[in-house]
């Protein structure tokens, strides 16, 4: 196998279930952003535009269209014989097998993959977070300084870092301590979960911490050891367009602010593109009574209605008569003549039938999952048929092949579910 002096390690197996219904048959890092994206592609992206052609992708929960969208890593130029992309499930050993029980257990897991190309430097990435980065830039800084660990930072407003792992540091940015979600924090250094380690003396803090926890993490685990050994821990500070998406309110919004005039994070620059794995499409069509204001509309579309401050996925068709406004409508998903939507996310390949109206009423906590659905949007699940002049209000989740006996008098009132098929939303 051909030595690299860096490869990249890429954790994509969570579930995501602050994202609801979104991911009830997906891993996270599989969820569509951005009318033709999925979330993973921005990291898989950064690593071939970063010069990093050798990346090991870890999933674990529903991984089979995570997989399927991979493949061989034709898109992002990762389909190589010396590294390339390589899809690393959890595998029996011996005579049972072991799920990834943490960040770094997974890493651990996988030390066969890694010593196969006998590399220098392994970066570490989560799957689920949109954002644009030179890793190469951040890997001269790990060897400038000499570091066995470096660490990319967000500088976040004080009165959130509770929320955040963070990094205290001293002179040049070493790190000298690191507190998790700490009540009273020293510092506004927070944690992207990114990481650069020299693999030698990371491959020994792996093997030596699997001993100890059987969940090893690299938060609560890996990085307060080596703080402990005096190892040399560097904050690299990240000063560029970062954000988790692991709410519905963070997933809508990041969504929303593609289509600003001026947006943040610009989709269309040419020296850092971002790929995706779509099949090919026809181009969109806008019809001649439509009107479309401030959106992203994907190819394939049809647009006969009206589209306001909305992010469309390929293959959405909107009828004469249909309202979209401030909603995330992902591919192939149908919206019949008179259908309204405020502040929605309808999910892949649903079917929105004339006259529905989904986003109005009170803005009320969802009754079964308040700490989810909160913030007024409403939430469609894949695959699902809403029948023919049905109201649902704010804060609901709906989700399979509904009929007019699932609503009562026609309406879901704001707060309520309705799951078909005993699922778990």
């Amino acid at each position: 196998m051909h030595k690299k002096e860096i490869i990249s390690m890429l954790l994509a197996g969570g579930q995501g279930s602050r994202l609801g219904i979104l991911t009830k048959n997906l891993a996270k890092p599989a969820v569509t952003f951005g009318g033709k994206y999925r979330i993973i592609d921005f990291a898989l992206s950064n690593c071939i535009n970063s010069g990093i052609d050798t990346v090991g992708v870890l999933t674990q929960y529903e991984p089979l269209r995570l997989n399927q969208h991979i493949g061989i890593g034709i898109p992002w130029d990762l389909d190589r014989k010396a590294g390339g992309v390589t899809i690393l499930s959890p595998y029996v050993k011996e005579q049972e097998g072991a799920w990834y029980s943490g960040t770094a257990n997974a890493i651990y897991q996988n030390i066969k993959f890694i010593d196969n190309y006998n590399p220098e430097y392994v970066l570490i990435l989560s799957g689920d977070h949109i954002y644009k980065m030179d890793y190469s830039k951040m890997l001269d800084f790990h060897k400038k300084n000499n570091c066995d660990a470096t660490i990319a930072v967000l500088e976040i407003p004080i009165e959130e870092a509770h929320r955040f792992g963070i990094m205290n540091t001293g002179e040049g940015d070493r790190i000298v301590e690191f507190e998790e979600k700490p009540k009273n924090p020293k510092s506004n250094l927070a944690s992207m979960g990114i990481y650069i380690f020299t693999w030698k003396k990371l491959k020994q803090a792996l093997i030596e911490d699997n001993a100890r926890h059987e969940d090893s993490d690299f938060g609560k685990h890996i990085i307060p050891t080596m703080l402990e050994n005096e190892d040399r821990l560097y904050a690299y500070r990240f000063r560029d367009y970062w954000k988790d998406v692991g709410t519905i309110e963070s997933y809508w919004q990041a969504n929303m602010e593609l289509i600003e005039t001026l947006p943040n994070f610009n989709l269309y620059e040419e020296f850092w593109k971002f790929y995706t794995n779509l099949d090919y499409q026809t181009p969109q069509y806008i019809g001649g009574e439509a009107e479309v204001h401030r959106s992203i509309i994907s190819e394939g579309c049809e647009i006969y209605g009206t589209v306001i401050n909305s992010v469309l996925g390929p293959g959405v068709i909107v009828e004469n008569g249909a309202v979209i406004r401030d909603s995330i409508v992902m591919a192939n998903s149908v919206l019949k003549e008179g259908v309204v939507l405020d502040r929605c996310i309808v999910a892949e390949n649903c079917i929105i039938n004339q006259n529905v109206k989904i986003g109005e009423g009170e803005n009320i906590p969802n009754k079964d999952k308040p700490s989810i659905y909160n913030t007024g949007i409403s939430v469609v699940g894949e695959n699902t048929t809403i029948p023919e002049g049905i109201w649902i209000g704010k804060n609901c989740v709906v989700y399979g092949d509904t009929t007019p006996t699932h609503y009562d008098n026609g309406r879901l009132e704001s707060g309520c579910s309705l799951i078909l098929e005993g699922v778990e939303a």
